[in-house]
């Protein structure tokens, strides 16, 4: 039986419920490129980017499942990088379906839930409101020095993270939002965080971190985000009984 990009995405659409989580307005959650050719085998990427794109055509990849996708501020012109991009799609037949916040969110493949599941957070609360979104980041108690902590993160993020260390050095309530999360930095303490593992946040957070009592452990925005689509993808291959494969395009931010 031949799997469409219709049959996958209708799927995702209902998995992800992406149709009732709020977003960024131009951020297009759901099937963002029609792809026509029979889907075989699926390529997950953190982001839409020409690299990944490329990779996907040159992989034989006929769906691209990403986090960030091609679209945020609304209406642009088609015309140079984003030219490109299009261009390259609509020539190989390829679709690209985008899951951004539904994805963070997440019960099962969401990004905090699984990046809590590998630093320990056994039964992980929800906290925080984002867009609307009620508990979008998770929230649990371990109990980890703070060093070996921050070595468990470099291991599964494959990063090297900036610790700023507010708080104490014997972790015991551990938030997590991945990502662009350093916003939220209050809102973890609030919930009674010791420690907040995000990707990024402004200058400003490190003196507010300090001040409140809180570790902010910043772990990149790409190193935080490349669990969720990759769980994704699986789940998506397996569902539909197809190939799959992680097109690892790291930014270092």
């Amino acid at each position: 039986m031949t799997t469409t990009c219709d049959d996958v995405s209708a799927w995702l659409d209902a998995y992800l419920d992406v149709d009732r989580i709020e977003d960024y307005p131009g951020a297009l959650n759901g099937l963002q490129v029609q792809g026509t050719r029979p889907v075989r085998r699926i390529a997950a990427a953190t982001d839409a980017s020409l690299a990944t794109i490329e990779l996907a055509i040159d992989g034989d990849c006929d769906l691209l499942l990403v986090h960030h996708g091609l679209f945020w501020g609304g209406s642009e012109r088609l015309v140079g990088p984003a030219f490109r991009r299009i261009r390259k799609l609509i020539e190989s037949g390829t679709g690209v379906y985008s899951s951004h916040l539904p994805l963070d969110v997440h019960a099962e493949v969401g990004n905090n839930v699984l990046l809590g599941a590998a630093l320990g957070i056994a039964e992980p609360d929800r906290f925080g409101t984002f867009k609307g979104n009620e508990g979008i980041g998770v929230i649990g108690s371990v109990s980890i020095d703070r060093e070996r902590l921050v070595s468990n993160i470099a291991e599964v993020c494959q990063s090297k993270p900036l610790v700023i260390p507010g708080g104490p050095s014997k972790v015991r309530r551990l938030a997590i939002i991945t990502g662009g999360g350093g916003s939220m930095l209050s809102d973890a303490s609030a919930a009674g965080a010791d420690t907040f593992v995000t990707g990024e946040g402004g200058h400003h957070t490190y003196h507010e971190a300090m001040e409140i009592g809180l570790n902010l452990i910043y772990a990149g925005h790409y190193a935080t985000e490349t669990i969720g689509v990759r769980a994704l993808a699986e789940k998506v291959a397996e569902k539909f009984d197809l190939d799959h494969v992680f097109l690892d395009v790291p930014t270092g931010l």
